[in-house]
């Protein structure tokens, strides 16, 4: 397996349809074998390639699609979560910060 602590770069050429063929020492390495889904991630134009979809990325998709069906949006999960120091009564006074639409 390719040592994780040393970034590997490997150029590769994009073939026809967008096809790229991945090294066959990391295919290997990483046991990926024809057939097999892979997740790409885009960052800004960084792409991550991750050989194995995690369990984790799965019940996050379905915690979102659920959150989102229900109408609620990043901002709004954002705020609630802000509010839970407010809710224990864990917030020093002084220390609450300007909300959009706090009073």
């Amino acid at each position: 397996m390719p040592d994780a602590s040393v970034a590997n770069r490997q150029d590769v050429r994009v073939a026809q349809s967008g096809l790229v063929t991945l090294p066959k020492a990391w295919r290997e390495a990483y046991a990926i074998e024809t057939g097999d889904t892979v997740t790409l991630l885009d960052l800004g134009g960084v792409f991550v390639l991750v050989p194995h979809s995690s369990e984790i990325d799965r019940i996050a998709d379905r915690v979102r699609d659920r959150l989102e069906g229900e109408g609620e949006t990043l901002e709004s999960m954002l705020l609630a979560i802000r509010d839970v120091p407010d809710d224990l009564g864990l917030r020093t006074s002084g220390a609450q910060e300007a909300r959009p639409g706090a009073s």
